[in-house]
């Protein structure tokens, strides 16, 4: 038997078919087109899943599920999208419109970053384990919780808003609406607005960079310049990375999970970020010397964990 997972974002719906270990047999998308009416948005849905299965050659009556993973807060249980910035799916029973078009098929929602935590523990970094943490290091920092080889989601489907416990007290405003969260620390914008802070500083001392060389100031432009030799940078990178470990370590003591997955475009760095954190988070676990530790490690999945994950959803 197969399933169907959708993507659902502001700009695209990705869509795939998965089989029972999570492999992708087919896989394709169409545009959103957020501004038109929700009806619109959804036929498409239906019709993508129906597309899928007719070009894969897959028929239709072996799906056994549809997921979908939205942007956003969900009442997973009840099948209802509480909010989704930039789609106009508030306040609606994704589940139940949706099976009435897909012939009564079973339909489960999932929020996307808790559907990319549950791919990469199903099916990705950290395949096979039963309980796992990830964040994504991205625009913000997004996150996800498996506890038992399921998603939690606490008693009103809105936990696991990893980016949001705070970090420095009396710190950085957060779009959230509190100061000195982890997500102004430890994300990618963050990065770029230390690496940016440090700039005007070189700037105003005269000292030189390789920083400033960059025609684009982005995530990358300070770990390259590090690796290069340059003091500047490495003193980006070196808050960069306290900040990103300090939260890192909290969110393990507070889980201990068998694995820690780093995902997002900071990720990129691969082993090289996995070799600056992992001396500083070993420093602040709490169960440093107890014969199971919880794994680092980087997400595999990529693009496609929110499709696995939303059609690996139970």
């Amino acid at each position: 038997m197969y399933s169907i997972g959708i993507d659902l974002g502001g700009t695209n719906i990705a869509a795939g078919i998965t089989d029972s270990d999570g492999h992708i047999v087919y896989k394709a998308s169409v545009p959103t087109g957020a501004s038109r009416p929700r009806e619109e948005i959804i036929d498409d849905i239906a019709a993508l899943c129906r597309t899928l299965c007719r070009d894969a050659k897959v028929p239709f009556d072996s799906i056994r599920q549809v997921g979908i993973a939205v942007p956003g807060g969900v009442d997973a249980a009840a099948g209802e999208i509480l909010f989704t910035p930039n789609i106009p799916f508030s306040g609606i029973n994704i589940r139940d419109i949706l099976s009435k078009k897909l012939d009564g098929k079973p339909v489960l929602l999932a929020n996307d970053a808790n559907a990319a935590a549950l791919a990469e523990a199903r099916a990705g970094a950290a395949k096979g384990a039963k309980n796992a943490v990830m964040i994504t290091l991205g625009t913000g920092i997004g996150g996800g919780i498996v506890i038992d080889g399921k998603i939690y989601t606490g008693s009103n489907g809105l936990a696991a808003e990893l980016g949001h416990f705070v970090i420095e007290k009396g710190g950085v405003p957060c779009g959230c609406g509190r100061r000195g969260c982890f997500e102004v620390y430890g994300s990618a914008t963050a990065l770029i607005r230390m690496t940016k802070e440090e700039l005007d500083r070189c700037f105003m001392s005269g000292e030189a960079t390789l920083m400033a060389e960059s025609r684009k100031l982005n995530a990358r432009v300070a770990f390259d310049a590090y690796r290069a030799g340059d003091a500047a940078a490495k003193r980006v990178i070196d808050k960069y990375i306290g900040y990103l470990a300090s939260g890192i370590a909290s969110l393990i003591n507070i889980f201990q999970p068998e694995v820690f997955i780093i995902g997002g475009g900071v990720s990129n760095e691969k082993q090289f970020l996995l070799d600056l954190l992992r001396p500083l988070v070993d420093a602040e676990d709490f169960a440093r010397d107890a014969a199971k530790r919880t794994r680092l490690v980087i997400a595999t999945c990529g693009n496609d964990a929110g499709i696995i994950g939303a059609a690996m959803n139970e």
